[in-house]
C-alpha cells in the first residue's frame, strides 16, 4: 500500500513525524511538505487512492474539504495536530488525535501515542514550539540531564527557524532534506553533534538573530507591543525565533511581528501572553488567512487597509 506522510515543515512537524518512523519505517513514503506557514498542505496531495496518509502538525479546519475528499476516496488516514479543528469528519478510515491545549504539541501528543519510546525527539519538537517549560518539566521528570535538555532545547529552535519564510527560497534547507537529514540519526543528541547541516543552520541563526538586536516596537498597548519588521528574506526567516524570543523576556504582554509580503499583504505572527497562553488563534481567527492555536497564531496574508483593525483588535483583546 502507498504511504504518504505530510507534515509541517517546523520542528514539531518534522520531530513527530521521525519518532513514528522511527517505531514503524516506511522508507519508500512520499513526503509533503513545505514552510511553516504553508499549512494547507493536503490540497497538494493528488490521484490518491487506497493509500495510508499520515498527517501530523496542521489544522484539520483548514484542511477540512481534502480531508473529506481524500477520505471518499478510500485512503486511510492517522491524523494529529493541537491546532483548532473544528468538527472532525465522521468516517471509520479517520483516526484523528487532536488536542488544542496550549501546553502540548504534535510532538508531545505523538510521544503520548508512543509511550515516551523516542521521548528525546518530542522534547525537540516541543522546546522548538516554545513549550520551555512543557518541554524542562519532561526532561526532569525523565531523568535528562541539564546540559542535554540544553542542548534540544538548542536543536529545537534551530529547527524551528528553518521553516520560517514565505516560499522554500528563503529557507537555508527545504523541510523535505532537513528530515532526511534527521532519520539518519536515532538520537537526537548524536545529530546534534555530528551533523553538518545543522552547523550551517546555527550559522545562518546567529547572523539573523544579529540582526534583530536593533529592532524596537512600532507600536505599543497596554496589552503587549507589535514589531514591523523589514521585508527581507533574513527577516521572514527569523521572525518565529524573534517573536518567541520577545514573548520570553515579557511573559504577561501579547506580542505581534509584522512582515510586508511581495503582494503588499502583511504577514503577521501573535503570541499570546506566555503567563496565559490564550487568545491568539482567536484573534487570527478574526481576518482572511487566520489560524493557529492559542499560544500562537498568524494571518499569511492581512490587507494592508485592515491593519488598524488589527491594531485595535490587538490591543482590546488582550487587554479583555
Amino acid at each position: 500500500m502507498r504511504s504518504i506522510d505530510v507534515f509541517n515543515g517546523d520542528a514539531d512537524g518534522i520531530c513527530a513525524l521521525h519518532q513514528l518512523r522511527l517505531h514503524t519505517p516506511r522508507p519508500g513514503a512520499q513526503l509533503v511538505t513545505g514552510v511553516k506557514r504553508d499549512i494547507r498542505l493536503l490540497r497538494r496531495v493528488e490521484e490518491a487512492v487506497g493509500c495510508q496518509l499520515t498527517v501530523l502538525d496542521i489544522s484539520l479546519d483548514a484542511n477540512r474539504a481534502e480531508l473529506e475528499r481524500l477520505l471518499a476516496s478510500g485512503n486511510t488516514v492517522l491524523y494529529a495536530d493541537h491546532h483548532y479543528s473544528g468538527e472532525l469528519p465522521v468516517s471509520g478510515a479517520l483516526t484523528a488525535y487532536i488536542d488544542p491545549s496550549p501546553h502540548t504539541c504534535t510532538s508531545l501528543i505523538v510521544d503520548r501515542l508512543l509511550a515516551g519510546r523516542f521521548r528525546l525527539w518530542a522534547l525537540v519538537g516541543a522546546y522548538g514550539d516554545n513549550l520551555d517549560e512543557t518541554a524542562t518539566a519532561l526532561a526532569e521528570a525523565s531523568g535528562l540531564r541539564a546540559g542535554d535538555a540544553g542542548i534540544l532545547r538548542e536543536l529545537g529552535q534551530l529547527l524551528n527557524y528553518n521553516g520560517y519564510g514565505s516560499t522554500e527560497a528563503d529557507l537555508h534547507v527545504p523541510p523535505a532534506d532537513l528530515y532526511r537529514e534527521l532519520c539518519r540519526f536515532a538520537d537526537p543528541l548524536e545529530f546534534a553533534g555530528q551533523s553538518a547541516l545543522l552547523a550551517g543552520l546555527r550559522e545562518g541563526h546567529d547572523r539573523d538573530m544579529a540582526r534583530t538586536e536593533e529592532l524596537t516596537p512600532r507600536w505599543s498597548f497596554t496589552a503587549g507591543h507589535v514589531y514591523l519588521l523589514p521585508a527581507a528574506p533574513w527577516a521572514r526567516r527569523v521572525v518565529g525565533v524573534f517573536a518567541n524570543r520577545i514573548a520570553r523576556q515579557e511573559p504577561d504582554l501579547a506580542h505581534a511581528t509584522l512582515i510586508p509580503n511581495t503582494d503588499g499583504s502583511l504577514l503577521v505572527s501573535v503570541r499570546a501572553p506566555r503567563n496565559n497562553r490564550l487568545g491568539a488563534d482567536s484573534l487570527c481567527r478574526q481576518f482572511p488567512t487566520g489560524g493557529g492555536r492559542s499560544a500562537a497564531a498568524g494571518i499569511n496574508q492581512l490587507p494592508p487597509e485592515l491593519l488598524d483593525s488589527l491594531l485595535a483588535t490587538f490591543a482590546a483583546h488582550f487587554t479583555a
